[in-house]
């Protein structure tokens, strides 16, 4: 790869950044119209649940391959098609909600299929931004990916309150307009380099996964926990708040939406701050994941506190901006993993764990609901500590140009030369 650093246009930029905002749209935009849901099509709290998990579960089944597919062939050829799909199962589940008999069982069909076509959005538009973009430009461009995943989550439950204005099931039909927007935008203004060069077989493209893992696979495993734990724990508390609004406080409506923006916001402030500073500079993206989680340890400790309103917010909203100071470090780390030729597949597997987390919050955070309060409070908390010293003792980085596993790298990310010297006699890639 070039070491020109290529600027970006800011037409390329927002056509990047509509791609996760878009995936966003898919959870988010439903938080504050599950109770409605619920009462609509008389669902139990485990049922309402699956419209979010059965959408994340998909996705992070899905995920993988489409890694594979966009390093085989292009990432335009996997996105443009993910999004038509991601659109098409919005129009399904909302024709269903609306007009279906059975109408549960065809709307989780068309979150399925939604799950299906985000598969193929955020995790893609981060490995495009490491083809596109390098140094400073790269983790700029990669924080403004975050922050605009984040931006999603904040308008999302302020747009799904307005639309449930209308009926709750108006939601699903917002998808196929946003996705047209995002579609026109990829195809326009994304310009992928051509490169000849033809993609190693199925056999030796596994064979150098395999290595990657056996050489970075500690750090690696540890920055995909610290992703799927920031998503577990911020839809599980909004999962949380959203119940919560209604039920004790009687809020609803915009007012309900606007409220669960406000612990998003801080995030997505501080998201794309993160991400403007860092440049490539690996001890600060350390130091800074080490501090998110600390901030988030100890909002969820403190959330056992409150019994008011505003000051559970002020203290959630500090766990936002520690989600924020972690997400676009880890980002930076994963797309830096490798070389172009397997960066959809690595940072797609990364996708696939945030999705995961996305689907065990709001069942898990159901059932320690209904056990205690408390107990849930002081249980995530634990999990965000373990994390953090997790990513303390495993992250590891020198002021020599190396790998965040510590293997030196002289200034180049993984790519195949450095892989062809690690696999077996006879394994070598093309």
């Amino acid at each position: 790869m070039s070491n020109t650093m290529q600027r970006p246009s800011p037409l390329a930029v927002a056509a990047i950044g509509s791609v996760p905002l878009i995936m966003t749209l898919g959870n988010s935009m439903l938080i504050p119209v599950l109770p409605a849901m619920k009462s609509a099509l008389h669902l139990s709290q485990f049922q309402v649940s699956l419209t979010i998990t059965v959408f994340s579960v998909t996705a992070a089944v899905f995920i993988p391959i489409f890694g594979y597919l966009s390093d085989r062939f292009s990432r335009k050829a996997v996105m443009l098609p993910a999004l038509f799909l991601y659109g098409a199962g919005g129009l399904l589940a909302g024709l269903a909600a609306s007009a279906f008999a059975h109408a549960y069982m065809w709307v989780l069909v068309g979150r399925a299929l939604q799950g299906i076509g985000a598969a193929g959005t955020a995790p893609i538009a981060m490995a495009l931004t490491g083809d596109l973009f390098q140094g400073k430009e790269e983790s700029r461009v990669l924080g403004l990916v975050e922050a605009s995943n984040g931006f999603g989550k904040v308008l999302s439950p302020i747009v799904g309150s307005l639309i449930a204005l209308l009926a709750w099931y108006g939601v699903f039909f917002a998808f196929p307009a946003f996705c047209l927007l995002s579609v026109i935008l990829v195809w326009v203004c994304i310009k992928e380099k051509k490169e000849r060069k033809e993609p190693p077989p199925f056999r030796n493209y596994v064979h150098g996964l395999a290595t990657v893992f056996h050489r970075e696979g500690r750090w690696l495993l540890t920055a995909y926990l610290a992703g799927a734990v920031c998503l577990f724990t911020l839809f599980g508390m909004l999962f949380y708040l959203s119940d919560v609004l209604e039920k004790q406080y009687g809020i609803d409506g915009v007012k309900k939406g606007l409220i669960l923006a406000i612990p998003l916001l801080a995030m997505c402030t501080t998201s794309y701050t993160t991400g403007a500073k860092i440049g490539r500079r690996q001890r600060l993206m350390k130091t800074l994941i080490v501090t998110g989680f600390s901030l988030m340890t100890a909002s969820y400790a403190a959330l056992v506190f409150p019994s008011r309103l505003v000051p559970f917010l002020l203290v959630l909203a500090l766990g936002g901006i520690g989600t924020g100071l972690v997400l676009p470090c880890i980002n930076s780390f994963i797309t830096n993993a490798v070389g172009k030729e397997r960066r959809g597949f690595v940072t797609s597997l990364y996708g696939s764990v945030r999705f995961l987390g996305v689907a065990a919050g709001p069942p898990v955070f159901g059932r320690l609901m209904d056990w205690s309060k408390a107990g849930m409070f002081w249980s995530v908390a634990a999990l965000t500590l373990l994390v953090g010293v997790l990513a303390l003792t495993m992250i590891r980085v020198d002021g020599s140009g190396r790998q965040p596993g510590g293997k030196p790298n002289r200034g180049r990310r993984l790519g195949d030369d450095d892989l062809n010297e690690l696999l077996p006699s006879g394994g070598g890639l093309l």
